[in-house]
């Protein structure tokens, strides 16, 4: 008798950088099941700092800058795909799983427009996918959003549906926050509520990571520490909510183009408070928002879980409960998802559903006319 057929692998291999920059997030995760009984568990993770010049021309990208030339995009589009191949190929190596046995990668890329409510609307991620399948020879899916804005959503948030699958509860409303570089709500109501929804809230680490690298050096303001020596700025935080993007109604997105150091000098006034004292009113102007944006769409939430590089900062998440005193504020791991690779765990599941020819996205969340499926497929 001849031996049975191995059985198709279910390893996965998630990649993003999000609009932070501030590394390659990659994570190797096995997953089981479907739907509401869906099973992720995550194998290895891990992030991969992008060297200086190329994160420089990445952010400069990323919050509107225009580039030098056609041939500087596609170089860095290119350069892009390797970093992130390199990523992918050091945690296989770190896990110890072959290149074979990893039915897809999932990439992300890296953000450097998004303009969803441009003539004609359009969202621009880079990171070559040819170039991802070439170097580790693995199935690779990417360009995620386009489809997404091609259908008149808007191309994010795309991480509801995931979200929902693992960390939404039959018995009480809960929000799952995200705090990148820019926030992010997916909204989980109860048994018998609204259907799920998402939306992103406002700059989350973007701004104070970019305000504390100019004045302090470090590239993020580690624990809150900088931002615990200041004060917030009762006038300068009512100048920042007074942008008119806080009172859109979701579906809505926005990312570095809109929140960047520019945005910020210009409402700084002349009467400027202290480096501190803005970073101070920097974080207090990410809980308030996000506050603002849960008691506006689902006051009853009672648990806000939360992933992104932003649970680490003790001072930010010590806010967010003082904002949201209705709703216990909690890590994501305790409820088994590591904060760290929520995201990248999410973009591996994104390729699973692809290659399934199921939708990756929800039209609730997005404003997309419809489900479809998400990405381009680059054989290895």
């Amino acid at each position: 008798m001849s031996p049975a057929a191995p059985a198709s692998p279910a390893l996965f291999l998630g990649l993003i950088s999000g609009t932070s920059a501030d590394g390659i997030d990659a994570a190797l995760v096995r997953f089981g099941g479907s739907g509401a009984s869906l099973r992720c568990e995550l194998l290895r993770g891990g992030t991969y700092r992008w060297d200086e010049a190329t994160r420089a021309s990445l952010i400069a990208l990323g919050q509107g800058g225009d580039a030098p030339s056609l041939d500087e995009v596609g170089r860095l589009d290119a350069l892009t795909g390797h970093r992130f191949a390199e990523a992918a190929l050091r945690l296989l190596d770190e896990a110890g799983v072959a290149a074979r046995d990893v039915r897809a990668i999932g990439s992300h890329g890296q953000t450097i427009r998004h303009r969803p409510h441009a003539d004609p609307p359009f969202t621009w991620q880079i990171g070559d996918g040819n170039v991802i399948a070439e170097r580790s020879g693995i199935d690779t899916v990417a360009d995620f959003r386009r489809r997404d804005v091609a259908a008149g959503g808007h191309g994010a948030p795309l991480m509801p549906a995931f979200h929902a699958a693992l960390l939404g509860s039959p018995d009480e409303d809960r929000a799952v926050l995200n705090l990148g570089g820019i926030g992010n709500f997916t909204l989980l109501p109860r048994a018998g509520g609204p259907p799920v929804r998402g939306f992103d809230t406002g700059p989350a680490n973007a701004l104070m990571d970019a305000w504390c690298e100019r004045h302090t050096g470090a590239g993020f303001d580690a624990g809150g520490a900088f931002a615990a020596r200041g004060k917030p700025d009762p006038v300068l935080l009512a100048r920042l909510r007074e942008d008119p993007w806080f009172a859109l109604p979701p579906p809505k997105s926005t990312g570095r183009e809109q929140f960047h150091l520019a945005w910020l000098e210009a409402r700084l006034g002349a009467d400027a408070a202290s480096p501190a004292d803005v970073q101070a009113t920097l974080l207090e102007l990410t809980a308030a928002t996000v506050a603002d944006a849960l008691r506006a769409t689902q006051p009853d939430t009672r648990r806000v879980l939360v992933c992104g590089g932003g649970v680490h900062n003790a001072q930010l998440m010590a806010r967010l409960a003082a904002w949201m005193p209705r709703a216990r504020v909690e890590s994501t791991a305790a409820h088994g998802l590591d904060p760290d690779f929520v995201e990248a765990m999410g973009f591996a599941w994104l390729a699973r559903e692809t290659l399934a020819g199921r939708p990756g996205n929800l039209p609730a969340v997005t404003g997309a006319k419809g489900p479809r499926v998400l990405g381009t497929i680059f054989p290895a």
